[in-house]
Parts: structure tokens; C-alpha cells; sequence
């Protein structure tokens, strides 16, 4: 098995998409941001990977690291 890819929560026709990074298609659409970012997060913890949530524009809004990160953020944000 390869790596795991990283997961972003993108903008969707629908309302919002969450798609491992390099997929055509997405793992979940959901009408609201927050169930997506919920989604999301559940997946990037559970699989150890980063989360990057986009803006309605598509401009990048944060990244969440859920695993080993070598360069730790020293923001809180999260």
C-alpha cells in the first residue's frame, strides 16, 4: 500500500467536496462547510495526513497536520 494522501475540503457545485489530494473524485459532498471540515478532519486524523481547507473563492483558508509532522506549527489555530 501506498502513502496516504493529503485531504482537502474544496468548493463543490453541490456545496462542499472533501477529496484525497491527485482523486478526480471526491471521498464525501456535503451542502455544508462544516459537516465537510468535520468529515475531513475524521479522515486526516485517522490516516495521519494534512488537511487543507479552501475558501468559497478556492484560495487556501488553513492546513491541519494530523501526523508526523517534522516541522511542528507553532501557530494555534486548532
Amino acid at each position: 500500500m501506498g502513502k496516504k494522501k493529503n485531504i482537502w475540503i474544496t468548493p463543490h457545485k453541490d456545496g462542499w467536496a472533501v477529496k484525497r489530494e491527485g482523486s478526480d473524485r471526491s471521498s464525501k459532498v456535503t451542502t455544508t462547510k462544516k459537516e465537510a471540515e468535520k468529515f475531513g478532519r475524521d479522515l486526516g486524523k485517522k490516516d495521519g495526513v494534512e488537511v487543507i481547507t479552501q475558501r468559497k473563492d478556492g484560495t487556501i483558508q488553513s492546513k491541519d497536520s494530523y501526523g508526523n509532522d517534522p516541522n511542528p506549527p507553532k501557530d494555534t489555530e486548532h
